[in-house]
C-alpha cells in the first residue's frame, strides 16, 4: 500500500475515532440526566423537543462520516469504501470509550438501543460489532485491490448479495420494535409526533434478539464481500497471462 494511502486510512480511522469519543460523550451526558441510575430497559420517555434534536444528531453524524469518505476517496467506490471504514471504527470506539469511561456494556450480549433513524433500532452490543468488522475488511480490500489493480468494481450480483445483506440485519434490529409497537397498537414515533420518544415501549424489556434473521443477513452480505475478493484477486493473475500469451 503507498505512504500516501497509508496516510489517508490513518487519518480517517483517527477522525472516526475521534467522533467515536464524541459521540459516547453525548450519551454519558444523556443517561446522566435519563438514567441516573444505569442504562436499561425498559426505556425512559425523551421529552418530543429533546427527540428532535437526538433525530437530527445522528443524521448529522451520518453526513459527516459520509463527507470524510468523499474527501479522502478519489473514485466513487474508494469514497465508499472510506466511508464504511469511517463508521465502522467510529462504532466499534463508541463501545469502547463507553466501557472505558463507564464500564458499560458489562458484556458483549448487553442489549442497547443502536439508532433512532428511521425507527429505533435494539439488539445486543456484539450484533453491530461484527457488522463493523465485516464494512472494515471490505473496506480495506476494495482500497488494497483498487490500488493494486489499478481499478475495480463491484457488479450487479455482489451488489445485490451486499445491500440484500445489509437490509436483512438493519430489519434485524428492527424487529423487536416493531413486534412490540403492532402489538400495543401504537403508533411508532416519528419527526412528526406530538408524544415523547419511547412512550410507546415505554414497558418494553428485549428477550431475545432474532439471531436466525440478523445471521441470515450476515451470510449474504459475506458471501457479496467473498464473490468481489475472489474476483480481484484473480485479475492481476489474467491480467500476466494475457501479455505472456500476446508475446
Amino acid at each position: 500500500m503507498k505512504k500516501e494511502t497509508k496516510k489517508t486510512l490513518l487519518w480517517i480511522v483517527l477522525f472516526a475515532t475521534a467522533m467515536g469519543f464524541l459521540e459516547t460523550s453525548v450519551v454519558v451526558y444523556l443517561r446522566e440526566l435519563y438514567y441516573p441510575e444505569g442504562f436499561n430497559f425498559p426505556l425512559t420517555t425523551i421529552p418530543n423537543k429533546i427527540a428532535v434534536v437526538e433525530f437530527w444528531r445522528e443524521f448529522a453524524t451520518i453526513i459527516m462520516l459520509v463527507g470524510a469518505g468523499i474527501i479522502a476517496g478519489k473514485t466513487k467506490l474508494s469514497r465508499f469504501a472510506y466511508f464504511i471504514i469511517a463508521f465502522a471504527v467510529w462504532d466499534l470506539f463508541y463501545y469502547v470509550f463507553l466501557y472505558v469511561l463507564i464500564q458499560w456494556p458489562q458484556s458483549l450480549f448487553t442489549w442497547d438501543i443502536l439508532f433512532l433513524i428511521p425507527f429505533p433500532w435494539t439488539g445486543p452490543v456484539i450484533a453491530p460489532c461484527l457488522v463493523a468488522l465485516g464494512m472494515t475488511l471490505l473496506g480495506y480490500l476494495i482500497i488494497h485491490y483498487e490500488e493494486k489493480n489499478g481499478s475495480v468494481r463491484i457488479i450487479t450480483k455482489q451488489w445485490s448479495l451486499l445491500i440484500g445483506g445489509v437490509c436483512i440485519i438493519i430489519f434485524s434490529f428492527m424487529w423487536d420494535y416493531f413486534s412490540i409497537t403492532y402489538e400495543t397498537s401504537v403508533g411508532t414515533w416519528t419527526l412528526l409526533s406530538k408524544n415523547n420518544m419511547f412512550e410507546e415501549i415505554k414497558t418494553y424489556v428485549p428477550v431475545q434478539f432474532n439471531w436466525p434473521l440478523f445471521f441470515a443477513g450476515l451470510s449474504c452480505s459475506a458471501a457479496g464481500m467473498l464473490s468481489c475478493y475472489l474476483s480481484w484477486r484473480t485479475r492481476p493473475a489474467l491480467i500476466t497471462n494475457q501479455v505472456s500469451e500476446n508475446n
